[in-house]
């Protein structure tokens, strides 16, 4: 996922698009194509096909060529935008897509497992990762106080969690 359908724009079939990454002007330039994709990742339409595009404050503008209501644009709002992985960079180092995380290890610094990734939130205070551990599970936040570093490769992660957090007894 690349954004998020916010509200249409105007009366001529603009929508205001909340980015999800930071190849914003790569991924809503003019000629490409976006996907609507539901929040469980499936896509529930497109591909719309960018007639014209602008950042708009934290957001982008964007016109879809063929969409010249805002009504066309209605059922879309809340939905996301997706495009291939193809298209995008591939993340840096220590970086992951939110959609690789399920699965990642988690570890200690001292290389103790403490379990492994099952989910994650986007939270208002942020990414919060669901660690199901031996005993039980526990939600961590996604912060670089907590999560030191991430090997994609290895599908691996080392966190320090907070002092009680995770009883000591697992």
């Amino acid at each position: 996922m690349v954004g998020r359908f916010r509200k249409p724009h105007g009366l001529k079939g603009e929508v205001a698009l909340f980015p999800l990454t930071a190849e914003g002007d790569k991924v809503f330039a003019v000629g490409a194509s976006l996907w609507v994709v539901g929040i469980d990742g499936e896509v529930i339409g497109g591909p719309l096909e960018v007639e014209r595009s602008r950042p708009y404050h934290r957001e982008w503008l964007v016109k879809f060529r063929g969409v010249d209501e805002r009504v066309q644009l209605d059922p879309f709002r809340g939905q996301f935008v997706g495009v291939p992985a193809s298209v995008l960079s591939p993340p840096a180092d220590g970086e992951v897509y939110l959609h690789e995380l399920e699965g990642f290890a988690v570890r200690r610094p001292d290389g103790s497992p403490l379990g492994l990734v099952s989910g994650f939130y986007e939270l208002p205070g942020g990414l919060t990762l669901e660690i199901q551990g031996p005993k039980r599970e526990f939600l961590l936040p996604f912060r670089k106080e907590f999560v030191l570093h991430v090997d994609r490769d290895a599908r691996m992660m080392v966190v320090e969690p907070p002092e009680g957090l995770v009883e000591e007894s697992e």
